[in-house]
């Protein structure tokens, strides 16, 4: 079955449904490499082909039958600047500007079609690679460099954007997501929150756990999980039994898989999903099958472990000159477009390079700031020794 004859059929939840619930037994195994080679996946969700062909698809084309060719645009735009300043980034590692990077090649569907679901008040608790998530919070992109540059241990305010500091520790901020969507449900809000996390966090406790809590309280949390396939060298296969989405049937909640590098299905499905979310329906999660065309981070070196006619079979379903392809079959958008966003891609390189040059070295004692809400007196105390131990070395240059 093809990809497209696939999108054509009303997809089937893990959830709500008999068949969903009961399932069907497995007698075979779709690994990444025939993945990438057939382009083949079970129950998968997609508006828009590598082709750039629109899918009717009777679900969920209520959820962007709105969306104007600006908009479409827009989306366009998200994503080659979203891009551009991940290669800029990267550039930067290389050249010692950064300590580490890590990069959203190919990911860039799944993140912006999901971030332009999501509602001002919609709270977002991310990993460490949602950049196109952070773009479509407002969040400065310079503001992302600081942490990767060791000048700061975030770079911006949380509760400015709703969108939660970057979360190294693999997995743990889907328990904070939870709680959070707990104590919002509490508070009567009709917001909604989202957690992003990768294919290889989806074996941790505490994603698990998340699942178990967001369950029992119906809390208002979509899980999103990018599976690009590759858990730094470990493939999905080795993950599961079964693909990622129908975990959510064994925690009594849907679990929906769309193509991950189709932004109006992204679009689409975290719609329905948030809205479900907003009317007490409780949680869902969201699996975008999406593929990992760079390294894990630029510490990893992704030809040790990946061959690249998979590699190439993805890059022709970039997310990218799927939706080009869209923008110009339909007459959305023309060349002028497209060079004024080159000219912009190329500024925004720039003041990027500028920025993190010029970043200041961190304020030594701002590691005792915000620790505690009203102060400690252990704290004050540490802050003291520190500051006698760096004048030791002033008294030092002084003799």
């Amino acid at each position: 079955m093809t990809v497209e004859s696939t999108a054509a059929r009303t997809p089937r939840r893990s959830a709500g449904s008999k068949a969903g619930a009961t399932g069907t037994k497995r007698t075979t195994r779709t690994t990444a490499k025939d993945a990438g080679a057939k382009g083949t996946e079970p129950q998968l969700v997609q508006l828009l082909t590598p082709e750039g062909k629109r899918v009717k698809n009777a679900e969920y084309d209520k959820y962007v039958a709105g969306v104007t060719p600006e908009e479409l645009r827009g989306l366009y735009r998200d994503m080659v600047l979203t891009r551009r300043f991940d290669a800029e980034a990267t550039s930067l590692q290389r050249q010692g500007e950064l300590g580490l990077w890590a990069s959203l090649l190919g990911q860039e569907a799944a993140q912006i079609g999901s971030g332009r679901a999501l509602r001002d008040d919609d709270y977002v608790f991310p990993t460490y690679r949602e950049h196109g998530v952070a773009w479509c919070r407002g969040v400065d992109p310079t503001n992302l460099l600081g942490m990767f540059r060791g000048v700061n241990n975030g770079g911006w305010d949380p509760n400015g954007n709703n969108f939660q500091l970057y979360t190294i520790v693999i997995g743990s901020q889907t328990l904070h997501a939870t709680g959070y969507a707990m104590g919002i449900a509490k508070d009567g809000a009709d917001s909604a929150v989202i957690a992003y996390f990768g294919d290889g966090a989806s074996s941790q406790g505490d994603v698990a756990e998340s699942f178990t809590f967001s369950a029992v309280y119906n809390a208002p949390v979509v899980f999103f999980c990018q599976n690009n396939q590759w858990a730094i060298s470990e493939p999905t296969e080795r993950q599961s039994r079964v693909p990622i989405y129908q975990r959510a049937q064994g925690f009594g909640f849907p679990g929906v898989r769309v193509d991950g590098n189709d932004v109006l299905g992204c679009l689409a499905v975290t719609r329905w999903a948030l809205e479900r979310a907003r009317s007490g329906e409780g949680p869902t999660l969201v699996e975008a099958f999406t593929y990992r065309m760079g390294a894990h981070t630029t510490s990893d070196d992704p030809t040790r472990y990946r061959g690249d006619e998979e590699r190439q079979a993805w890059e022709a379903k970039d997310p990218i000159l799927r939706l080009r392809r869209y923008l110009e079959a339909s007459n959305h958008a023309d060349e002028g477009f497209f060079a004024e966003l080159e000219a912009e891609s190329e500024a925004l390189g720039k003041r990027v390079r500028e920025a993190v040059r010029a970043m200041p070295d961190p304020d030594h004692f701002a590691i005792f700031e915000n620790v505690y809400a009203d102060g400690h007196a252990l704290v004050d105390e540490e802050r003291a020794q520190f500051a006698a131990y760096q004048a030791s070395f002033a008294d030092e240059g002084g003799n």
